[in-house]
């Protein structure tokens, strides 16, 4: 796995890797909505074609951010799982919903109210602790 970077900047070479359109919305998705599958992912609001999240779900394993596994029960079935490396991008996704909810709410009228949003901005670290810990209890069963 050979990446091109633009320059040295930890931020760029940040975004080199997650700053497309769908990598930040399919972690969004894994961590936040309990999407799994294959079919999850295609089945969401976003609806991303089928190619680009082929592609995008290999780039992520690739770069250890998930794995892919089968379900126990059924060997048919890949699972996508984020690894620690992908859990460590849940400030970042906290951090782009308060934005989001304060700058962009006034730009999306479908925009919807989140009460987890409330309780984002009252008390950031103990949502993100909370997330973090809910996910990995729930991917507990398939390891």
């Amino acid at each position: 796995m050979d990446y091109k970077f633009r320059c040295e900047c930890p931020i760029t070479s940040a975004l080199d890797i997650l700053g497309d359109k769908w990598m930040l919305v399919i972690i969004k998705q894994m961590l936040i909505e309990d999407k799994k599958t294959f079919k999850d992912f295609i089945e969401s609001d976003e609806a991303i074609a089928t190619n680009i999240l082929s592609s995008k779900l290999k780039c992520l394993e690739e770069l250890g951010i998930v794995i892919k596994t089968q379900l126990p029960d059924n060997k048919k079935t890949n699972l996508y799982l984020l690894t620690e490396k992908g859990l460590a991008l849940t400030p970042i996704i906290v951090e782009l919903s308060i934005w989001s909810d304060e700058n962009v709410r006034e730009l999306n009228s479908i925009m919807r109210d989140s009460p987890e949003i409330v309780i984002m901005k009252n008390d950031k670290s103990a949502f993100i602790k909370m997330i973090q810990e809910n996910y990995r209890a729930q991917i507990e069963k398939f390891h």
